[in-house]
């Protein structure tokens, strides 16, 4: 068993990496996979929880880093099974029938002299329920075995989140709900983008054009925020470029961590549909009106105003307009096709 084990860790090893080198420079984009939904066999009990979302769908835009914490910290594969137990604001790991003695340190030193390498990242997605990987809804037990109510994070992903509190860090198996995974697709690129268009050499040049390109999607996902970060952006000289820039990535990542909703995606439509009010006849544009308020009625999805929309601005939109990412945030080919979802 143990050697056909090994022979088809090496034929996954194999095919990433040949999926690694078919990508060769069409992406930068690098995402932190936890190691078990990759297909590697590091589960307590032996096996995997191999996920096809990530391997036939994000590999072919994303270099997934695997990493397991609780392999990297010794623990052996296959190994009894752990849970998080005491409180469940500072939870210890124990062995679930062992003598409850605390794991907590031996998990901790496998993955601390980690976390400053995984800079590079520009997304993260975890195992749920796992007392080391789970992002969020991990069982704590009470010392008569039964869990408490309140939930935590698993102690490698709460170390992640506080290292790295602006990536976009999320469960594979929430990604099976079509916002929950457009709207992370989307934070991965917009992260991507901030670091290469702005950080790499930071000016107010380039922040200012960042911000240009992102106005409408933050308009879909927070007037308030939107205006903010305008002013921002605006009133520059108030503070030191560092300073500024620091600032609006923060309030950047936290305006886009929450999923748009159909009312403010309706906004926004209307006002890019506005730049098209003396180049396309009423009513043609009578027709994209209702197809939007067909979106926001539940009756059609986002992309099929999006696409009317993009194909009239396409012919008579400006370069401006054009280059909104509220557009095209992410590659069309990074839909799943959800026969792909466990």
């Amino acid at each position: 068993m143990k050697k056909h084990r090994i022979i088809a860790t090496d034929r996954l090893e194999r095919n990433m990496g040949e999926l690694e080198k078919d990508k060769k420079d069409n992406t930068s984009i690098q995402v932190g996979l936890s190691a078990c939904l990759a297909g590697h066999e590091v589960r307590y009990n032996g096996g995997h929880t191999q996920s096809r979302l990530c391997l036939d769908v994000l590999s072919k835009h994303f270099i997934f880093k695997t990493f397991c914490p609780e392999v990297a910290a010794g623990f052996g594969t296959p190994r009894p099974t752990m849970r998080l137990s005491g409180d469940p604001s500072a939870p210890k790991l124990v062995f679930s029938d062992g003598d409850g003695v605390d794991l907590t340190a031996q998990l901790v030193s496998g993955f601390e002299h980690k976390l400053p390498e995984m800079s590079h990242l520009d997304g993260y997605i975890l195992m749920k329920n796992s007392p080391s990987c789970g992002l969020e809804r991990v069982k704590v037990y009470q010392p008569n075995g039964h869990p408490h109510q309140i939930r935590s994070a698993g102690l490698f992903a709460q170390a992640l989140k506080e290292q790295y509190p602006l990536m976009p860090i999320e469960e594979e198996g929430r990604l099976n709900d079509d916002t929950l995974y457009d709207n992370f697709v989307m934070r991965v690129y917009a992260y991507n983008n901030f670091r290469c268009e702005v950080l790499h050499q930071p000016s107010l040049r380039k922040l200012i054009e960042f911000h240009t390109s992102y106005k409408y999607l933050l308009m879909a996902h927070n007037q308030r925020q939107y205006k903010h970060l305008g002013r921002l952006v605006a009133q520059h000289k108030k503070a030191p470029l560092d300073e500024l820039i620091s600032s609006y990535f923060k309030d950047f990542m936290q305006t886009l961590a929450k999923p748009a909703n159909r009312r403010d995606h309706t906004n926004t439509l209307l006002h890019i549909l506005g730049y098209l009010k003396k180049s396309v006849p009423s009513s043609a544009r009578q027709h994209i009106v209702d197809v939007i308020y067909k979106y926001k009625d539940g009756m059609t999805p986002l992309v099929t105003p999006l696409t009317l929309l993009t194909h009239y601005l396409g012919q008579y939109g400006s370069s401006y307009i054009n280059a909104q990412r509220y557009l095209k945030p992410y590659p069309e080919n990074i839909h799943p096709i959800r026969k792909y979802c466990r």
